[in-house]
């Protein structure tokens, strides 16, 4: 092993010897006259390397020689065939060997070559072109015969060296072209400006480049454009960008930068994944003057795919056919690949189709570029015409090919090609077998992908992270994790990247593992990976969905950078948390901080204003997308008409709705949900059936929001209908959810026995969400005993909600079995329960008021009282009468009908009517279930006032109007 420091470099010594076998020069030989001239011109493949070692010099060349001056001894070749390479006069002149040598080595022409080595050695002009031979051998893969020839000359020259140092790195043998150097050197040997570069290229670190880089300054070859920017190059290739633009800025100094060292910077802020500085630098080089050639244009197109710059590529790309380069099938492929990579497909198809002859590259890039983005169809499309034009597929072009065949459900076709690579004995290849694992995966064999994964002879990270991504999107994620634990036993922990541990997050989180995901978080740790944003939002949406928010947001606050993800994950989580206003706060930092919004954390921050039925802040986030532009985004368009609906305003919501470019089934089921919740039954389902009329298949959230409608509205017989055919009609399975929603309609509509049947025959058990309809029902039609069987069950399932004892108690009182009201007070007091109280708020002006009942906290209590008596003095005249038997307490008449005056929506009404101007919509929000006395005091309330009044409580929304609400009195 050859030790390389500075003091080597330029210290003297002997050049290391290289030994050879001799046994091969008769072989060589023997073919050579057994072969035409025609023959030996037509061969190109190079010889192995033993078949012209220093043997063929080291027997064949003194025979040769001893031919030259024995005229007896038997030559080489047959006379005649010697006279066609060495009785042509033109042959016998340095001047026109030197060009020959260099053409047979550019066709790698060796046995040509050969006979002209021959003839060298017979007439005495070798020492005048052994350089020459140098060059010729190192041409055709020979550099031990390049050493060989070097060997034999008496006094090398520096040209001599630096043709063998270049000899040894142009076959891929650096340590040998170093040692060549340093022997260089040895011997006092003055280097010049074509060796440095090359010495550069084979340097094995930065270290050894920048000992390079002394000799360069010593010697004064620094300031020279080949070797400055073999400088850049190296320090680019090493992750020294900094001092790569440090030599490139010098090498502007003295006037010497040319395209060539344009494209070496570009080429280094690309490797170093600094790709807009790349684009940057190409700007620079056009506004000097420089014009790109096909490498540079090549380097600045992928750096504008890396720096994903889609307006910058497309002004390169107008350069490009402007200069005519657009037909270089190098610079068409890097805009084949930029625009694929970057999502204009189109611009791809007629790039690609402008080319005058697609390589293989160019139709993997095209593929890749149509399964990147969806269009799996015209992938297949693609390959079909790929092999019409005579290509051949390579393992790239089938592993998209077969992502292709996942994404567009072409399963046949998967295994056909799984079967031909079988047959090929190529299905061991890493990429076709993470191309299978991904295929068999999606398409939900995961017992194929599974035997897929097994006979590859070596397991990678990639493989790994295909099966494990695999099980984890596909719902097995107790599998994932069990496949991320096996990963670990061999010993791949530091192997592990963002993408293992996105995916087994999502399993954790999915799972619900607290314990798993403290393992992933110590391990991401330990890897250095909580600098990843990838790792910090899955670790943040793990923590939140186990019920750990608070870790979530240590680990946001400690380790996540000011990205747009982060806090998307963090404004998410706590949106889902029902900290609405906890999300709108990190929105507003997130704003300050200077972050531009994008449709998915706007999306998130429309759901934290539904939570919360912020209608003004909804009213906000719908501005910005308009401002930026996202109201086409899918996302974005459904939670707006998801936050309308929410907040109250079903005219908004449709409004959003018809708005929509494109409509799927999250669209129209936030649509036909939110006109159940506002009382509008059949309006709900008409737009069922313009659903279905259009296409578009519901789902099982489509189908409980059709009998939410149903319900609200009192349809029985259709719900019955949409609940007994589901399957039938949409292959469906009925949830709990569905017959909850089934349960609590029965209930509703007086059917208590037919609910019960229900219940005792489905295939669930009831859930709180059962037992609650039931209860819920048992008060409104006076059935005491099924309130306590419902209330027994509520005790056992949620044993701290105070609702059930509240119900239970109003179930009694309204039965008039007031001796039981007693003791389920008595038990609720003894048991510690405390009652939630009841609370409503209302918006004004970017500021949430919030009352109770009776509250005389809120700086306008004054007024707000006297408005409550003059609504109470022309409601009494329109002919309203206190409905004091929903109220429980133990007082008389009068207070009962004064506590009913002062409850907690009312107060909120009253102030929202001295606050907003005449005839504005008043919006209230209510944590319970609005009391009967005070819907009808809002519809009285309504019409004397002239103002629409919409109520929220924990059910649905009443839209208040002209005396009348939109429930229909059925709620």
């Amino acid at each position: 092993m050859i030790t390389l420091s500075l003091e080597h470099l330029l210290s003297r010594g002997s050049a290391p010897k290289f030994h050879f076998r001799p046994q091969s020069a008769l072989k060589l030989l023997s073919k050579l006259r057994d072969l035409t001239f025609q023959e030996k011109e037509s061969v190109r493949t190079p010889v192995p390397f033993h078949l012209l070692s220093k043997s063929y010099f080291g027997e064949v060349g003194p025979r040769l020689q001893l031919a030259h001056r024995n005229p007896k001894a038997p030559p080489c070749l047959p006379g005649w065939r010697r006279r066609l390479v060495v009785g042509c006069p033109s042959m016998r002149s340095p001047e026109t060997i030197g060009p020959l040598l260099a053409r047979y080595g550019a066709s790698r022409s060796l046995l040509a070559g050969a006979h002209l080595h021959a003839h060298l050695l017979k007439s005495g002009l070798l020492a005048a072109c052994r350089n020459h031979l140098l060059s010729f051998y190192s041409k055709c893969r020979l550099p031990g015969a390049a050493r060989a020839v070097f060997d034999e000359i008496p006094d090398p020259c520096h040209v001599s060296w630096s043709s063998l140092v270049t000899a040894y790195s142009n076959n891929s043998m650096p340590r040998e072209a170093l040692g060549a150097f340093r022997a260089m050197r040895a011997r006092g040997v003055r280097c010049n400006e074509y060796a440095l570069p090359v010495v550069l290229k084979c340097a094995p670190g930065a270290g050894v480049g920048a000992q390079v880089h002394a000799l360069a300054v010593a010697t004064g070859l620094v300031g020279d454009v080949f070797v400055a920017n073999a400088l850049v190059s190296m320090y680019g290739g090493f992750g020294l960008v900094d001092e790569a633009r440090r030599m490139f800025d010098e090498a502007a100094g003295g006037g010497e930068r040319n395209a060539v060292s344009w494209n070496g910077m570009m080429s280094a802020y690309v490797k170093n994944d600094r790709c807009g500085d790349a684009v940057e630098v190409f700007r620079e080089m056009v506004w000097s003057g420089v014009r790109p050639n096909e490498f540079g244009f090549s380097c600045v197109v992928n750096a504008c795919t890396g720096s994903r710059d889609l307006e910058a590529g497309r002004q390169v790309h107008a350069m490009v056919v402007r200069m005519g380069y657009d037909e270089d099938v190098f610079t068409a492929n890097a805009l084949v690949d930029m625009y694929s990579k970057l999502g204009d497909i189109e611009m791809a198809a007629v790039v690609f189709e402008k080319m005058a002859e697609a390589d293989v590259v160019s139709w993997n890039a095209f593929i890749s570029g149509c399964v990147i983005h969806g269009h799996d169809h015209r992938a297949l499309e693609l390959l079909l015409r790929m092999k019409s034009s005579g290509l051949v597929p390579n393992v790239y072009t089938l592993s998209s090919i077969l992502k292709a065949c996942a994404g567009a459900g072409a399963f046949d076709l998967g295994r056909q090609i799984h079967g031909f690579m079988i047959k090929a004995n190529a299905d061991s290849d890493d990429y076709i077998g993470v191309g299978l694992v991904d295929m068999y995966t999606k398409d939900g064999f995961f017992d194929d992908a599974r035997k897929a994964f097994d006979f590859m002879p070596q397991r990678d990270v990639v493989l790994w992270n295909a099966l494990i991504s695999g099980c984890s999107h596909g719902g097995r994620y107790g599998e994932a994790l069990s496949l991320f634990c096996s990963m670990r036993k061999e010993g791949l922990d530091l192997d592990v990247n963002r993408t293992t541990l996105a995916a087994v997050l999502k399993s954790t989180a999915s799972l619900e593992a607290i314990s798993q995901t403290r393992q992933v978080h110590a391990l991401a740790e330990k890897i250095g990976l909580l600098s990843d944003s990838y790792v910090v939002n899955g670790l943040i949406d793990s923590y939140w969905k186990c019920d750990r928010l608070n870790d979530a947001n240590r680990v946001f606050e400690e380790r996540s950078s000011d990205d747009i993800i982060s806090f998307t994950s963090m404004i998410t989580a706590l949106s889902q948390c029902d900290l609405g206003e906890d999300a709108i706060k990190l929105f507003v930092q997130m704003l300050r901080k200077g972050l531009e919004p994008d449709p998915f954390v706007l999306s998130s921050l429309l759901n934290a204003c539904a939570s919360l039925s912020a209608y003004e802040q909804g009213k906000q986030v719908h501005a910005h997308l308009i401002k930026r532009q996202f109201t086409s985004d899918v996302f974005a368009g459904n939670a707006l008409v998801y936050t309308y609906a929410k907040c109250g305003s079903i005219e908004d919501a449709d409004m959003a709705f018809s708005g929509l470019p494109e409509r799927g089934v999250v669209s129209w089921s936030a649509m036909i949900g939110g006109l159940a919740q506002h009382g509008n039954g059949k309006g709900a389902l008409q737009l069922f059936h313009r659903m279905l009329d259009q296409g578009v298949p519901p789902n099982h959230i489509t189908l409980t929001s059709v009998l939410s409608a149903c319900n609200h509205a009192g349809l029985v017989d259709e719900a019955k209908r949409y609940f007994d055919s589901m399957k039938g009609m949409f292959g469906i399975d009925r949830t709990e959810e569905h017959y909850a929603c089934m349960i609590d309609l029965l209930g509703r509509a007086g059917k208590l026995e037919d609910a019960m049947e229900l219940v005792n025959n489905m295939p669930f058990q009831a859930n709180a969400a059962v037992w609650g309809a039931l209860l819920g029902a048992s008060r409104v039609h006076r059935d005491p005993e099924l309130g306590r069987l419902a209330a027994e069950k509520l005790f056992s399932l949620e044993p701290d909600k105070s609702g059930t004892h509240v119900l239970l108690a109003n179930t009694y009182a309204s039965a008039g079995m007031w001796d039981e009201v007693a003791k389920v007070r008595k038990l609720m007091k003894d048991s510690k329960v405390k009652k939630e109280p009841a609370m409503s708020w209302v918006e004004m002006k970017d500021k949430v008021h919030t009352f109770i009942v009776g509250d005389k906290s809120h700086p306008r209590t004054r007024e707000i009282y006297v408005k409550l008596d003059e609504l109470g003095d022309l409601m009494s005249k329109a002919g309203y009468v206190p409905n004091v038997e929903v109220d429980l307490h133990d007082v008389d008449r009068s207070e009962k009908e004064l506590l009913l005056s002062h409850h907690s929506e009312r107060l909120a009404v009253a102030f929202a009517l001295i606050s907003t101007p005449a005839g504005a919509p008043i919006r209230v929000k209510k944590n319970l279930r609005i009391c009967k006395d005070c819907h009808v005091a809002f519809k009285y309330i309504s019409k004397i006032v002239s103002r629409e009044i919409i109520i929220r409580d924990i059910n649905r929304f009443h839209h208040f109007r002209d005396g009348t609400c939109s429930c229909g009195d059925y709620w």
